[in-house]
This record gives structure tokens, sequence and C-alpha cells, in this order.
């Protein structure tokens, strides 16, 4: 108990100070980085990370590293969670210097969606010619949803998160969930995205989807939305996922199936050109997962490339529910 109250005296001493009071209140608000809260708090960045670094050192707020920038958000450790919530209620949020914060974060997010959305725009129309040839992507989300079965699911992972849209289409059903990515300009896009939705139980990491920092059995649903045509083996990837997986836990794989669509490879990095349900079902296998059910969406109508077909496979561990949907 001594070491308990000894943990909760360091906490108060910690946050006992106007400035880290207003850090922690932002944080409350989503994940921000150093050059965020200089811009809101108006202060230094050598001030500002000094107190980060006590924050930090008293566990009251946690840190990760993307590419060059370092995210800070509220530790999720029991204790340290509970009375960094109680302070977010205590602090009066009509009082003048957290108004004009909340203004100026306001402004900081704006900007970064500003910038987000011109990568976006510089990409969009890559990704309308692909959608132009599958069925309509509501139609792709509600198969997902159904297929992934009522929830909710205590912690989820999307692999290849992209925009962060799948962590959005799960949020309702998820306690927490992790959008992981390698590129930084799709982070930037989904944090934003994230943010603005107010999901601040969803998080985005970059990371390597063949090399996870997280636990064994530690997610109750991942998902691999348009992932793995971007890697010449998917294998590695599917057994990542599978070393994840809970038990009872489930993974939905989200591709195409075969076409001869050549550009694809050539103008838009593709390194497989679909998956066969044959082939899929033996790479799930060998990661240690059965096909708990499968499903095809064609498109009908033609365009001059000719049309995809989108397959779903629901992989699950030992345990999990069977849903009823099949193909």
């Amino acid at each position: 108990m001594t070491g308990e109250l000894d943990a909760l005296l360091i906490r108060l001493r910690a946050a006992g100070e106007r400035t880290r009071l207003r850090i922690l209140y932002l944080l409350g608000c989503g994940e921000l980085n150093v050059k965020d809260l200089t811009l809101v708090l108006g202060q230094s960045q050598p001030r500002v990370s000094r107190h980060l670094k006590l924050l930090s050192e008293a566990k009251l707020v946690e840190r990760h590293r993307e590419g060059n920038s370092v995210y800070f958000r509220p530790s999720q450790e029991a204790a340290a969670l509970e009375l960094t919530d109680l302070i977010a209620r205590l602090l009066p949020s009509g009082d003048a210097v957290i108004r004009n914060d909340l203004s100026r974060l306001e402004a900081v997010r704006h900007n970064r969606a500003r910038e987000a959305q011109a990568y976006f725009d510089g990409h969009a129309g890559e990704w309308d010619s692909i959608r132009a040839l599958h069925i309509a992507e509501d139609k792709v989300e509600a198969a997902m949803l159904e297929l992934a079965g009522p929830g909710p699911f205590p912690a989820m992972l999307d692999l290849g998160t992209g925009t962060g849209r799948v962590l959005e289409l799960f949020a309702p059903k998820i306690n927490s969930g992790i959008g992981v990515d390698l590129s930084p300009e799709m982070l930037a896009v989904a944090r934003t995205k994230l943010a603005e939705a107010g999901l601040n139980h969803c998080q985005i990491r970059q990371g390597n989807l063949m090399n996870l920092p997280y636990q064994d059995h530690s997610q109750d649903l991942i998902t691999l939305h348009q992932v793995l045509h971007f890697f010449d083996n998917p294998q590695p990837v599917l057994n990542e996922a599978a070393r994840l997986l809970a038990p009872g836990g489930r993974l939905l794989v989200v591709d195409f199936a075969p076409h001869e669509l050549e550009f694809l490879r050539e103008q838009h990095a593709h390194r497989r050109l679909g998956f066969s349900d044959a082939q899929m079902r033996a790479w799930l296998a060998d990661a240690g997962l059965d096909v708990a059910a499968h499903t095809e969406l064609h498109r009908f109508g033609r365009t001059p490339e000719g049309n995809l077909t989108v397959q779903l496979w629901l992989g699950a561990s030992a345990g999990a529910p069977q849903p009823t949907i099949d193909e």
C-alpha cells in the first residue's frame, strides 16, 4: 500500500503545475507531438519537452516514436488513467485559458487536416480508378461488419490502416483499436480523420507488418483490408497476425480474386494480382487458423479494363464462434 501511496504522490506532484495540467487536458483530446503542444501552449520546445519529461517520469503520459516525431497520450495504466480522467473533469472547460488552448488546438488540427487532404487529393485519382473496378465500397464495408460479427471486441488491430477508414468503421464495436501503417503520409491522414471523428479510443502507429511490437494473443479482431496484394509473399504477414490473435479471436482479410489487370502492378505497386480461395485457405492454415467464413462480392457491368471481384475471408483461432455466412 505504501508503494501505491508514493506513486500517487509522485503523480500529484507532477500534475500540480499550471502548464502540466493544460498538457494533460489537451492530451485527453487526442495524441499530440511536441510541435503541436508548442503551438497550442505558446511555449518553447525545450520548456514543453521538460514538462513532458516530468509527466512521463511520473507515468502520467506515455510516448511513442513515429519517424522523426514523438507522440504523447495519457498513460493507459489504470491508476494513472483514473487520475488524468479526474483532472479533465475537474478542470473548468469554461476557463479562458482552457478555451484558448482548445481554440488553438482546433487551428493546429485544421492545418494538419489541410496537409493531409492535400496528400489525399494528390492520390485520390489512383484510388478512384481502382474503386471503379469493383463493387461499391459501402457494400464491402457492410460485408466486413457482418462477417466479423457483432462484437464487442476489446482490442482491434488494423494492419495497413491507410486512411484509418476500417478503424472508423469498427469504432462502435471495439473498446480500443490500433491502426498500423508504414507510410508517414498515410498515418497523417489517418490520425487527422480519427481526431476529427472524436475516436480517442483509436490510435495510429508506424510499424512493419511482419514484425509488430505487440504481445502474443493480445488482439480480438485483426483486419487486413486490401493489403496483402502489396506483398510478394503474404505468409509472414498472416503468421504475424495469427501470433497476435487472442483465443477466440478473428482475422478478417479482404482482397481481390485472381485477375489479369497488369496496370495495377505497373502503376499502383500491386505485387500480386489477386488470390484464389484455395491459396488463401492454405496460407491461413499454415498460420494455424481455420477459415470460418468466406464470401465473394462481384461487380456487375464492365469497365474498359475489366472488373475485380472482392473476396473476404474470416480466419478464426481455436475457440472462435463460427459465423453462419459462407459462400
